[in-house]
């Protein structure tokens, strides 16, 4: 059994599909590339994909990842070029690599993310952003199935900044073009309970009493693995790459090494 790990996004207004859409998008798509996948047993059979930590309803991402198993060997390359052709455009899969190391999942420890706030002055958004870097807790509220939630927002943010010019080259057909505009980098571990884009936005609110006029717009820029050293988050599918690369490089020394037979000089 072959398995294949994908890295796609969620762009312009398709980041208000939900997860459950793009899992039943994903399902046709892969019926349409006619992908051989491996199926769960039971009585009622599911195609063996497994989803990695999705990004909320209404945000955006370039950092969504899945497993995929299939039963014949595809090359991953050509599978990744027939799935995105098979999606619609801004759900598109960017990157397919054979999947050589275990724990994909494992390496998704924190996100980095573009918040966009139309109409807050930059300083004024650099103002709420020191009172909450400078603050100890943050408590924030939030509504869940169990009734509202507080929880403390601060321990699980690594870095929150005010950054000059955006990441995301995101349309600005829905977004007001003529306002101030103030643009946050926000890096945040995964932890639990998870702390959102949104439970940071309370918590400026909070501290700082800072409120956009317009709903904000998130995106998530990256997710892997925390590196304590550097304070940045790698890339979670390198070490599949690099176990490709180092397989692709010990193949041809292996054959020159190789004793030759008998005779056959």
């Amino acid at each position: 059994m072959q398995r294949i790990r994908l890295r796609y996004t969620k762009r312009g207004r398709l980041r208000f599909t939900s997860h459950r859409d793009f899992q039943r998008a994903f399902e046709r798509a892969l019926r349409r590339a006619e992908v051989p996948m491996a199926y769960s047993a039971g009585f009622t059979p599911h195609p063996k994909v497994s989803y990695a930590n999705a990004a909320p309803t209404g945000t955006g991402s370039e950092a969504e990842y899945l497993e995929i198993a299939l039963t014949q060997h595809r090359d991953p390359e050509t599978l990744r070029i027939l799935l995105d052709e098979s999606l619609p455009a801004g759900l598109d899969i960017v990157e397919a690599v054979e999947a050589r190391t275990s724990g994909l999942a494992d390496r998704l420890t924190a996100s980095v993310w573009e918040l966009r706030l139309d109409g807050v002055d930059p300083a004024d958004a650099e103002r709420a952003v020191a009172a909450f870097n400078a603050a100890g807790s943050v408590e924030v509220q939030r509504l869940t199935k169990n009734g509202m939630r507080t929880f403390d927002a601060r321990p699980a943010v690594v870095s929150l900044a005010t950054t000059a010019s955006p990441e995301t080259q995101s349309s600005q057909a829905d977004r007001p073009s003529d306002q101030p505009c103030a643009i946050l980098r926000l890096v945040v571990r995964h932890v639990t309970p998870a702390v959102r884009p949104d439970d940071v936005l309370s918590g400026l609110r909070a501290v700082a009493d800072l409120a956009p006029p317009v709903p904000v717009a998130v995106t998530r820029l990256a997710q892997g693995l925390f590196d304590e050293e550097t304070g940045t988050v790698t890339d979670p599918l390198a070490p599949d790459r690099e176990a490709a690369e180092a397989l692709t490089t010990a193949a041809p020394a292996a054959a020159a090494t190789a004793p030759v037979p008998e005779g056959s000089a």
